[in-house]
């Protein structure tokens, strides 16, 4: 399931994306200043953003370029009032994957996220190797090693791995991890996330009982630092 934020200041706007997005089966989180909404969309992850334009605070435009300064790399659909091609050449520009004018149909915003998404799930899938100090893993050849010594991993494990590694530098909450890795298996709980996590670290972190590259949030999840 993939999870989208919203960043939209129209109270009414907000509410309708949010209802028909999560219709269409994915996880929604809004919010409504460019400032709220940069701190939310780089301190965790997020598979799309759908980002206006005139914002409170700091405008569209200038939250997606701090966003793109910082490394984070979630693709971004701008929403554009205006109309005009500058702002939609200023938007590309800054680093933006799409845009939408409004006023658009939800069909059309829909089938853009969409596409969005597909897109960047086969660039997610090209870089399958993950470099961690002295540990280095082909999450889709099942392949992992360290120090030049081969680590045993069980699939599952690659799987939350390649999870963590597609939303490195930012948090990833259990219940994201749930979804994406186990699906909606009711035997699976937030306890099996925290049995994997302690498996990797001991299989990657120099020394496991002080991580400094899967790093707990508290109350949330995890963040893998790189």
């Amino acid at each position: 399931m993939s999870t989208i934020l919203v960043i939209e200041d129209d109270p009414k706007m907000q509410t309708g994306l949010r209802d028909n997005l999560e219709f269409e089966g994915y996880t929604v989180r809004t919010e409504g200043d460019g400032e709220a909404g940069l701190r939310v969309w780089t301190d965790n992850a997020f598979d799309c953003v759908i980002l206006d334009v005139m914002l409170p605070g700091l405008s569209g435009f200038d939250v997606l370029k701090k966003a793109r300064e910082r490394g984070v790399s979630t693709p971004v659909i701008m929403l554009t009032a205006k109309g005009e091609e500058i702002d939609r050449v200023l938007g590309l520009e800054l680093g933006a994957d799409d845009y939408v004018t409004k006023p658009f149909s939800l069909r059309e915003l829909l089938a853009r996220v969409k596409a969005v998404l597909r897109r960047n799930e086969r660039s997610v899938a090209g870089g399958s190797m993950v470099r961690l100090g002295s540990f280095e893993a082909d999450v889709t050849a099942y392949d992992a090693s360290k120090n030049g010594a081969a680590v045993a991993m069980t699939p599952k494990e690659f799987e939350v791995l390649k999870f963590l590694w597609q939303h490195r530098n930012r948090t990833v909450t259990r219940d994201q991890l749930l979804t994406n890795v186990w699906g909606y298996d009711e035997s699976v709980s937030t306890r099996t996330v925290d049995n994997f996590i302690l498996k990797l670290r001991q299989k990657i972190e120099p020394d496991p009982a002080e991580p400094k590259y899967i790093v707990t949030i508290h109350g949330t999840g995890y963040k893998l630092m790189i």
